[in-house]
């Protein structure tokens, strides 16, 4: 009986939220004739069924001019419909019925005071509907600003991270076939192992940029269905050693299975990129640790290693797409398209996304909302 009236009051706050937009495709004056009609046929049943109506219908009509506002975008209609409220009002359901008259006493100020209750109504309502539509358009403006940002850093990254690989591969390529004849098989061997890094390093590259691809670019977010925490971390880890294959990883997750609202392929990414860039640029032979934790609205993700860390100075700015190659990194390329789109992957998911220098080594983490708390707060991104 219960989940009945909950049912059946469901439908009806539906149908309410359903009505003001639906009002506000019409006409201004004619939203302002319909909810004047209606206020007027309910006030006359009230008029004729009940023996003191008057406050009422009074109220009929304030709701009347009310709604009126809500669903249209101008002073004028609101206005127009406290005006004829309380003209027929005055009119229909006051004495000497079927007359204006004013001048009874106690008239003139019940009038006035419903004109005013009315209109004020009416100018709140208009108001607040215009400050909410001016703060949804500078909450999509400042989302669109968000995605030029993130638009260019990648841009930037690219342009920057395509440059080194695909000179070196040309060099190297060039130089073989120049002067292969001349060369010994260890030299040759050598120029083709960097060729294939850095086509390696490439094809991750696209794999990258694909990613960013599954994200909506009207929305910024991902489709997401229910995934085992556990799958998506070793999924990641059996993908980072088919391309690394001396990669250590150790990995702890909770014994309880943990079902969490992503993208798998997405979240697999960002768990590949954080354990390659651990990998790749720690300068440490001990294993990188995964380690998966949840409390009771998030699930947290940490990718440590056990080396030089990250200078202080970069912490910052890391995922911005600026990170490029240094020598901290013992000659090898970058981290930066990478981390930037790790952290369009989070952002997408509703996360955060982190580092923090540990001792030793540097800790990458983020963390993704559960359930509701995923939806709710995508849709804020």
């Amino acid at each position: 009986m219960q989940n009945k009236k909950r049912e059946v009051g469901g439908k009806l706050l539906r149908k309410l939220a359903y009505w003001p937009g639906f009002l506000g495709k019409l006409n201004g004056w004619v939203v302002a004739v319909i909810m004047i009609d209606i206020a007027t046929a309910s006030s006359s049943f009230f008029f004729t069924h009940m023996q003191n109506p008057s406050s009422n219908i009074a109220l009929v009509y304030v709701l009347a001019v009310l709604i009126t506002a809500r669903s249209t975008d101008r002073y004028r209609y609101g206005q127009a419909a406290a005006f004829a409220a309380v003209f027929l009002v005055n009119f229909l359901f006051t004495y000497p019925y079927g007359q204006f008259n004013f001048t009874m006493t106690g008239y003139p100020l019940t009038f006035v005071a419903m004109f005013t209750i009315a209109s004020i109504t009416s100018m709140l309502t208009t108001s607040m509907k215009a400050q909410a539509q001016e703060l949804q358009e500078n909450e999509k403006r400042l989302m669109e600003a968000e995605k030029e940002r993130m638009r260019a850093n990648l841009l930037r990254a690219i342009s920057h991270d395509l440059r080194t690989p695909l000179t070196s591969i040309i060099g190297s390529s060039t130089l073989y076939l120049e002067a292969g004849d001349t060369m010994g098989e260890g030299e040759k061997r050598e120029l083709v192992t960097h060729i294939q890094e850095d086509s390696n390093w490439l094809l991750n590259m696209v794999e990258n940029l694909l990613s960013v691809t599954r994200i909506d670019n009207e929305t910024a977010s991902v489709h997401k269905t229910d995934e085992p925490v556990e799958e998506v971390v070793g999924s990641a880890v059996s993908r980072l050693r088919k391309r690394l294959p001396d990669a250590k990883v150790r990995v702890r997750v909770p014994e309880e299975l943990i079902m969490l609202p992503m993208d798998a392929i997405l979240i697999e990414q960002v768990l590949i990129n954080l354990m390659e860039n651990a990998v790749v640029h720690s300068g440490s032979s001990e294993p990188v640790e995964c380690t998966v934790e949840e409390d009771n609205r998030e699930v947290y993700f940490y990718v440590r290693d056990h080396g030089r860390g990250i200078e202080p100075e970069r912490i910052s700015t890391i995922f911005d797409g600026t990170s490029g190659p240094s020598e901290d990194m013992g000659g090898h390329k970058g981290m930066g398209i990478g981390l930037s789109i790790c952290k369009t992957i989070i952002a997408a998911h509703g996360g955060e996304i982190g580092v923090k220098n540990a001792d030793p080594g540097a800790v990458f983490w983020f963390s993704l909302p559960k359930g509701a708390e995923a939806d709710g707060r995508s849709a804020a991104q």
